[in-house]
């Protein structure tokens, strides 16, 4: 199951409330604001993965998405401006 990020009732960005240890049980309870790259969707995670996996390369991602370097040019840029918006709410 993936973490859900966003409120389903009114859009609103999650904040983590509680944090289990599966070994000893121990509980962490609080008010806890999700990390910048969580508050991302699934596949702009993946993008950013795929992009460190491809050691920073845009090219090699192109060529393994099949796009044009433009396209996955102006991918990046546009995940780039979402995170300086992410952060700024910070």
């Amino acid at each position: 199951m993936k973490l859900p990020i966003i409120c389903p009732s009114c859009d609103h960005t999650l904040q983590v409330s509680q944090m289990k240890c599966p070994e000893c049980t121990t509980e962490v309870n609080g008010n806890y604001e999700l990390p910048v790259l969580l508050k991302l969707a699934r596949d702009e995670q993946d993008f950013i993965l795929n992009f460190f996996l491809s050691s920073g390369s845009i090219k090699e991602m192109a060529k393994q998405a099949d796009l044009s370097y433009p396209t996955m040019r102006n991918k990046m840029d546009d995940l780039i401006e979402k995170i300086n918006q992410l952060k700024t709410k910070i």
